[in-house]
Formats: structure tokens, C-alpha cells, sequence
């Protein structure tokens, strides 16, 4: 999926009023993601996703504790991711929710349904319920 489709998706799910808006909302989702990913794994989804949603993903993947595949991520759940995407973005948190909900969207529309998979299975539950439930394949 290009870029441009990618926001404009994002833009017209979350009801945002601009390109703007959603480009920040994106970076905002992409990157507080790749803090909770395992970093190999947040390189995975960087390497499917247009070139400047990936650089968000390896901005935060390549600044970890470990620079290992085999690094954890952070471990925190829905309030913080929340809490995260809504200051990058400069929103409320329940904006950013549904900012989450949206990008986490196009997202699962992106990605390889095996890597969507992973990434589900790398979340916690409250996290996991953001994004869409089966693939519209």
C-alpha cells in the first residue's frame, strides 16, 4: 500500500479533518508500536510499510536497549499506549484511541496476514482489541 493511500485511509477512519492530522496520527501509532514490538520484529513491519512510516518504526527499533532481534520491547499496556500516541500527537487520549484503531486498520490491510498475526500475538489484550477483528481479505 502507498503512502498516500495509507493516510488517507487513516485520515477518513479516525474522522480526522486533514492530512495533516492523520500523518501525525500515523507516526504517532507507528512509532509508541515499534516501543511495545520485540525490535526484530518491529523491522519486520517497517520493511512492508511505505518509506516514511518505516523510518518512524526504525527510528524507535534501532534506539532500543537492545539492538538484538531477540529485544523485548517495552512492556506496558493500553493506558500508556494511549497516554504515548496521544502527546506525539498532540491529542487526547481518547483521540488517540481511536487514532490507534484507525492506523492499527490500515495497518492489518498492509501487512502480510502472517506479520499481522505476530504483531497481534505481541501485544497485550487490551492493545490486541484495537485492532480489527479477522482480516477483510
Amino acid at each position: 500500500m502507498r503512502h498516500d493511500e495509507m493516510i488517507g485511509k487513516v485520515q477518513t477512519l479516525a474522522q480526522l479533518p486533514d492530512r495533516g492530522s492523520a500523518e501525525r496520527a500515523a507516526h504517532a501509532v507507528v512509532s509508541t508500536l515499534s516501543e511495545r514490538l520485540p525490535s526484530g520484529l518491529a523491522r519486520h513491519v517497517a520493511a512492508q510499510l511505505p518509506p516514511d512510516m518505516a523510518e518512524a518504526m526504525r527510528e524507535v527499533a534501532d534506539a532500543s536497549p537492545g539492538t538484538d532481534a531477540g529485544h523485548a520491547g517495552e512492556r506496558f499496556g493500553l493506558t500508556a499506549f494511549a497516554g504515548r500516541i496521544a502527546a506525539r500527537a498532540g491529542t487526547d487520549e481518547e483521540t488517540a484511541l481511536r487514532e490507534a484503531a484507525a492506523v492499527l486498520e490500515v495497518l492489518d490491510a498492509a501487512l502480510a496476514p502472517e506479520l499481522t498475526e505476530r504483531v497481534a500475538g505481541a501485544l497485550p489484550t487490551d492493545i490486541r482489541d484495537l485492532m480489527p477483528v479477522g482480516r477483510a481479505d
